[in-house]
């Protein structure tokens, strides 16, 4: 963009010159330019177009995007008036969300990106390419994740890494190749600020009994996100996590093959259970308010964190009262 404006602005003083030199506009053919009837035409075209909503003209960018919180976030981003890229590894699925959500809220509204948050390589792509349909970033959600539950007795220790890699390595690469696109805007532009939300856990803020890989990925995530805090503050960016109780209606949980209900069944975290109901009831009852979180408690923390001017760092519980601050 910056190199056409300049090409255009050198064919302008060249052809200004051939005409006798560049002559500033005087306040009566100003006037004339901005309220003639194609400008008042173009105006209203342009303001029709403008979304109104709580995110309005930003543009976001939600890893994990495929499925459970992170499409149904990137879909409450659009209707908010949000610019949303969806990245995941599951290129197929992430771009069909991405057609999706922008048949409903309009064209160029969602972008759909193959991208996988352990390779810099590829989060650097995808950021990229964000840029360049976008302009810019103002908020990136690091939500992927995935969990593998087990003892630590028996667990093994590739899958220990594999949700170290995604869940902790993951979130740091993000940050890495996300922060210098919103670190130059602020430079630009000083009263700017961006925003970086983690989608953490509630096993982010207290420990998970054969779960410790998922929980101990979580509480270093919260330990990265103070740490980028107190970095980027200087940078115009705020960053703070959002610990969710569980959700138990996605396919995290709910997946029939590969879900949470399944993995505590079959490792006999729930004592006595014998069907996935069983687990879930359970589950259930350790909660307060006695349900599983939903996407729309989240999404009203997103908002939270992104309208509050003066709170990074944070790690926001959105558990039901499960999960107190001490």
């Amino acid at each position: 963009t910056v190199r056409l404006c300049y090409i255009d602005a050198v064919k302008v003083a060249a052809g200004a010159e051939r005409l006798g030199g560049a002559q500033p506009l005087g306040a009566r053919d100003r006037q004339f330019i901005e309220t003639w009837e194609v400008e008042a035409y173009r105006r209203k075209v342009s303001a029709a177009q403008r979304r109104p909503g709580r995110m309005s003209e930003k543009v976001a960018f939600v890893t994990g995007a495929a499925q459970g919180f992170g499409r149904e976030i990137a879909e409450a981003l659009a209707a908010e008036g949000a610019h949303v890229v969806l990245a995941d590894v599951n290129a197929a699925v992430v771009a069909q969300r991405a057609a999706e959500i922008a048949g409903r809220h309009g064209p160029r509204r969602a972008l759909g990106l193959a991208m996988d948050v352990t390779d810099s390589g590829s989060v650097a792509a995808a950021l990229h390419c964000v840029v360049r349909e976008y302009g810019g970033l103002d908020l990136l959600v690091s939500n992927a994740g995935i969990l593998r539950a087990g003892s630590v007795k028996t667990q093994p220790v590739d899958e220990f890494e594999l949700v170290a890699r995604v869940n902790y390595l993951g979130y740091f690469i993000c940050v890495q190749n996300a922060s210098p696109i919103m670190a130059w805007q602020h430079r630009a532009r000083p009263d700017y600020w961006s925003d970086i939300i983690q989608i953490n856990s509630k096993s982010g803020l207290a420990g998970s009994n054969r779960n410790s890989a998922y929980a101990g990925s979580k509480f270093g995530g919260i330990g990265l996100t103070q740490s980028f805090a107190l970095e980027l503050i200087e940078d115009g960016i705020k960053v703070n996590a959002i610990c969710p109780g569980n959700y138990f209606d996605g396919p995290l949980w709910s997946d029939p093959e590969t879900g949470l209900f399944v993995q505590y069944l079959r490792t006999g975290k729930v004592p006595g259970a014998q069907s996935i109901e069983d687990v879930r009831r359970a589950y259930e009852a350790k909660v307060p308010m006695g349900r599983g979180c939903t996407t729309t408690d989240v999404m009203k923390a997103i908002f939270y964190l992104v309208d509050q001017k003066y709170e990074t760092g944070q790690a926001l519980p959105v558990t039901g009262g499960q999960v107190m601050l001490r």
